[in-house]
C-alpha cells in the first residue's frame, strides 16, 4: 500500500472529491478506447457507471462512519455489481447469423463499476491498476488474439431424408472439432421425392481438412447430396 494516500482514503470533502474526480478520470479512459472503437457503451456511459459505483461505496461508508448507522457497508456494493449486470446485458447483441457482440463491452462496464467501488472505498492502488490492465485487455491482448490464424468460417448444404442422418453429419462435424454457428433446414425436392436440405455454417476450431470431412459425410448413411455453398451474411 502507498501511505501516503491514507490521508485521503476517507469520506472528508477533500478524500470525496478527489474520489469522484478520480471516477471521471478512470471511467473515461475506458470509456474513450470503446467510443474509439464505436461500441454501444462509449466515454460517457463508463463515466456515469464509475462515478455512480464511487458514490454508492462511498454511501454505505458514510451510513457506518458518519451518520452511526447498523449499516452493512458492503451490501450497497454488492447491489452495484448485481444492478451493473443487467446494464452490461443492454450491450450484448446476437445477429442474425447467431454471433454475439458485445461482450467485451458488458464486461468492461462492469469492471468499470467495480472499479469505482474501489475508488469509493480509498483503494486507489487497485482501481488504477486494474484501470491500466482493462486498457491492455482491450487494445493489445485484443489485437494478438485476431493475429492468430484460423480458418475462415464455410457452409455446407446437406441433402437428406431423414433426421437421423442429420445428427450424424453434425457428430462428424464437431469430432473434426468444429462449432456449428448455424443451421436451417428447408423442404427441398429430390428427383420428385420430398426430402430436405439442411444450411450448416461451420466455424474451424482448429486445422480441418475438408475433403476428409466431405468423404465422412457423404459416406452417412442417408445422405443425398453434399456441396460446399458461398457463405450468406
Amino acid at each position: 500500500m502507498l501511505h501516503f494516500l491514507d490521508g485521503i482514503r476517507g469520506i472528508d470533502l477533500v478524500p470525496v472529491i478527489i474520489k469522484l474526480l478520480c471516477a471521471v478520470l478512470l471511467g473515461g479512459i475506458i470509456g474513450v478506447e470503446r467510443s474509439y472503437k464505436n461500441r454501444p457503451a462509449g466515454f460517457r456511459t463508463h463515466i456515469l457507471v464509475t462515478l455512480g459505483a464511487t458514490v454508492a461505496s462511498m454511501s454505505g461508508i458514510f451510513l457506518y462512519v458518519k451518520a452511526s448507522l447498523p449499516a452493512d457497508v458492503s451490501r450497497i456494493g454488492a447491489a452495484v455489481v448485481s444492478g451493473l449486470g443487467f446494464l452490461g446485458a443492454g450491450t450484448i447483441i446476437v445477429t442474425k447469423n447467431y454471433t454475439v457482440k458485445g461482450l467485451t463491452t458488458a464486461a468492461g462496464l462492469w469492471t468499470s463499476g467495480i472499479i469505482g467501488l474501489a475508488l469509493g472505498a480509498g483503494f486507489y492502488e487497485g482501481a488504477v491498476i486494474a484501470t491500466a490492465l482493462v486498457l491492455l485487455a482491450e487494445t493489445t491482448l485484443g489485437n494478438l488474439v485476431n493475429s492468430i490464424r484460423r480458418d475462415p468460417e464455410f457452409c455446407i448444404s446437406v441433402l437428406f431424408r431423414e433426421k437421423t442422418a442429420l445428427d450424424q453429419v453434425m457428430r462428424c462435424c464437431k469430432n473434426q472439432r468444429m462449432a456449428i454457428t448455424n443451421l436451417r433446414v428447408v423442404s427441398a425436392l429430390n428427383g420428385g421425392e420430398p426430402c430436405y436440405r439442411a444450411f450448416v455454417r461451420l466455424r474451424p476450431r482448429t486445422k480441418v481438412d475438408r475433403e476428409k470431412l466431405f468423404g465422412e459425410v457423404r459416406a452417412v448413411n442417408g445422405i443425398m447430396g453434399l456441396e460446399e455453398v458461398e457463405v450468406s451474411e
